[in-house]
C-alpha cells in the first residue's frame, strides 16, 4: 500500500474484528483472561505488556517507518528514557546533536550523566566528520535529530549511519520534525527512530505520547522488556486518539508544509525579520541535503526578529489568531520562543545557538492567508 493508504488502514482490519468494526475498538481492560497456563508476555493477558488497541497504532507506526516493530509510550521522554536504559550503562559515551530538545538534553545531563555516569559529547552534526572524530572506544550511541530542535539544522543520515554500521554502534533519529511522511531514517540506515506522537503523529494537540520504531531483534526485546519493568505504556485511549489522527498525517503534512513555505517567504520578505531558517529554503545552507533525504520540508519555521526580547514579547503580544505555547504539529498554528520557554532551563552552554530573537512557529493549516495577515499586522504595529 502506499503511504496515504497505510495511514488509514494499517492496524485496522473490519474482518477481524468480532462485531465488524470498521475502527478498532478501544479496548480499556486491564487484564485478559487466557485460556491456558503459558509465557504472559505471549497474546494478550495484561495491558501494561500488551493491549490490542496499542498494538493496532504500533503496527501502523512500524508500517509507516518502514520498520519491522514499534512501541507506544506514555510520553515521547519516555520513549528516550527506555531507549537509554535499554541500550547504555554506566561508563557508556553519547554523540549527540549539538541542536536538540531540551528534554533530551535534560534527561542526558540530569539522569544519564549526573546519576548513572553516562557522558555525552554534543556536536555540530551537521557536519559528518564532526560525528566521527567525537566518537570514543567507549562510545555506545549516536543520537541526532534532524530537523533539530529549535534550530532546524539537518545531519547527512546515510552518511552517519555508515560510520555508525562500521563501529557497530547503535544509530537514533528522533523524526518527530518531519514526521513519517516526510523521511524515514531507518530506510536511510538509521537503527532506532523516536517520534513525540504528541506532534504531526497525532497533529490535534490532544494527546500525550511516544514511540520507538526498529527493526533489529535485539533493540526491540531489550526496550520491550524496560517497558514492561517501568510501565511507561500509552493508555488505550491515547492510542485510539493516535490512531484516529494519524488517518490524516498525509493530507495534514501536504497542508502543513504548503503553508509554511508561504509563510517563510512571507517572512524571509519582511523588514522586521533578520533570518528565516526552512528546510524548504534555496537559503538553507542544507537545502541540497534536504531535497536528497526529505520527502516534503515539514511545517516548522524558525525565525529572528529585529531586536531582542523587548521586541519578541512586543511581537507575539499582538498575535491574534497564532497562540503562544510550547508543543507543536496540532493543526493550529502555535508560536514560542525557545530561549524562555522551551530551552530556558538550560545552561547557557547548551543552548547553542537559542539567541532571544529566536522564534520557532508551528504552521498550523489554516487559511494560510489569515496565517499571514496575523504575523504581519504583529510584526509591523501601526
Amino acid at each position: 500500500m502506499e503511504f496515504d493508504t497505510q495511514t488509514v488502514h494499517v492496524g485496522e482490519d473490519p474482518k477481524l474484528e468480532p462485531n465488524g468494526d470498521v475502527t478498532v475498538p478501544i479496548s480499556l481492560s486491564a487484564t485478559f483472561a487466557r485460556k491456558d497456563l503459558g509465557d504472559i508476555t505471549k497474546g494478550f493477558a495484561y495491558s501494561r505488556l500488551s493491549n490490542p488497541t496499542r498494538e493496532a497504532l504500533e503496527r501502523r507506526l512500524a508500517a509507516l517507518e518502514g520498520a519491522k516493530f514499534g512501541l507506544a509510550f506514555s510520553a515521547g521522554m519516555a520513549a528516550e528514557a527506555a531507549i537509554a536504559m535499554s541500550l547504555l550503562k554506566s561508563g557508556d559515551h553519547v554523540v549527540a546533536f549539538e541542536d536538540l530538545y531540551s528534554g533530551t538534553k535534560e534527561l542526558f545531563t540530569a539522569v544519564m550523566d549526573e546519576r548513572f555516569n553516562v557522558k555525552v559529547t554534543y556536536v555540530d552534526a551537521t557536519d559528518t566528520d564532526n560525528v566521527k572524530r567525537a566518537i570514543k572506544p567507549n562510545t555506545k550511541m549516536v543520537w541526532m535529530e534532524t530537523p533539530s530542535n529549535p534550530l532546524l539544522k539537518l545531519c547527512d543520515v546515510r552518511a552517519i549511519a555508515e560510520v555508525t554500521k562500521s563501529r557497530d554502534i547503535p544509530f537514533v533519529v528522533d523524526n518527530t520534525f518531519a514526521s513519517p511522511y516526510s523521511q524515514n531514517p531507518i530506510k536511510l540506515g538509521a537503527d532506532l527512530v523516536i517520534h513525540s506522537t504528541t506532534k504531526y503523529i497525532n497533529g490535534h494537540s490532544d494527546s500525550i505520547g511516544g514511540a520507538v520504531l526498529t527493526s533489529n531483534d535485539e533493540f526491540y526485546n531489550k526496550i520491550f522488556f524496560t517497558r514492561m519493568a517501568t510501565g511507561g505504556v500509552l493508555s488505550p485511549f491515547d492510542s485510539f486518539l493516535v490512531l484516529r489522527g494519524l488517518k490524516t498525517l498525509a493530507v495534514r503534512m501536504k497542508r502543513h508544509e504548503e503553508n509554511a513555505m508561504k509563510v517563510a517567504k512571507f517572512l524571509s520578505e519582511h523588514k522586521a525579520v533578520k533570518k528565516v531558517v526552512y528546510p524548504g529554503l534555496v537559503s538553507h545552507p542544507q537545502y541540497a541535503l534536504a531535497r536528497e533525504q526529505m520527502r516534503g520540508f515539514g511545517g516548522m519555521v524558525s525565525f529572528f526578529i529585529n531586536g531582542g526580547v523587548k521586541e519578541v514579547k512586543s511581537f507575539v503580544t499582538r498575535l491574534k489568531l497564532i497562540t503562544l505555547a510550547v508543543s507543536l504539529g496540532g493543526v493550529e498554528s502555535l508560536i514560542e520562543h525557545p530561549a524562555s520557554m522551551t530551552h530556558g532551563l538550560l545552561p547557557q552552554k547548551e543552548k547553542a545557538g537559542v539567541e532571544d530573537s529566536l522564534l520557532r512557529l508551528s504552521v498550523g493549516i489554516e487559511n494560510v492567508n489569515d496565517i499571514i495577515s496575523d504575523l504581519d499586522q504583529a510584526l509591523s504595529p501601526k
